[in-house]
């Protein structure tokens, strides 16, 4: 029976880990203080570490946690890393046989050029492509790739999983809300979270099913966001994103 377990870092990362109380994976781990920490506590054994892209606070644990444990670390083929890794592209399957684990590799790019996500039913560690309610920054790809990406995403079963890689999810159902402020799952939503959070719990994971029904990113065809944003009922989706995503950035 696996566990995932979010480890807190930074002001709101979370480093993911996979367990299945004698072995584990990471993914994205940003630091690696509290991964070794968590480590040793539970006295698990780390069998790979999983990256997502290559902004620091998801790689600079990397090299003190392969170094230490001795485990393979897989990283996307279409970014450069100075640390050993195993390139990963679209299609490829990484397969982790101590907790019988086969991840797909799904390409994302938009956030970084070469983000990929990890997908092994019903579990998918997107990094910062899909949030809970949002959408990753534009760092270096386009709005059109970005678009894609979640549409790739959008795609896999209603009750996938989604581990992302930041606390994020209030702020953006604030910004969804102001959208889209009849939309009763979106309230739902908004109310579970803010329990959790009172909780000291995150609000993570999501499910695909839940945001195509919340996430205003998820949503660019909605009749009611076009009209919130002042835009003609013909707008194209790829479109709607561009300007949300704009709008988001200095929300």
């Amino acid at each position: 029976m696996l566990k995932i377990l979010p480890i807190p870092a930074f002001k709101d990362n979370y480093i993911w880990l996979i367990n299945d109380g004698r072995h584990a994976v990471v993914v994205d781990p940003g630091d690696a203080d509290p991964v070794v920490r968590q480590l040793e506590q539970t006295g698990l054994t780390l069998a790979a570490i999983l990256i997502t892209h290559h902004c620091h606070d998801h790689i600079d644990g990397v090299v003190e946690l392969s170094s230490k444990y001795s485990a393979p670390v897989y990283a996307p083929a279409n970014e450069h890393y100075d640390f050993p890794h195993t390139p990963v592209a679209d299609g490829d399957l990484v397969r982790i046989g101590e907790l019988k684990l086969e991840f797909a590799v799904i390409e994302i790019p938009g956030h970084t050029l070469g983000h990929v996500a990890y997908f092994d039913h019903p579990l998918l560690f997107c990094g910062d492509t899909l949030f809970s309610c949002g959408c990753g920054r534009l760092h270096e790809g386009t709005a059109e790739q970005m678009y894609q990406s979640l549409q790739r995403l959008a795609r896999l079963p209603a009750d996938t999983l989604v581990y992302c890689a930041h606390e994020y999810t209030m702020n953006n159902l604030a910004f969804a809300l102001e959208l889209d402020a009849e939309n009763i799952a979106l309230r739902k939503r908004q109310q579970e979270v803010i329990k959790l959070r009172a909780a000291g719990l995150p609000s993570l994971p999501t499910t695909i099913g839940l945001e195509l029904a919340t996430n205003p990113f998820m949503r660019c065809g909605s009749k009611t966001i076009k009209q919130s944003l002042k835009l003609e009922e013909s707008t194209v989706p790829v479109e709607v994103f561009r300007i949300l995503r704009e709008i988001k950035n200095t929300y």
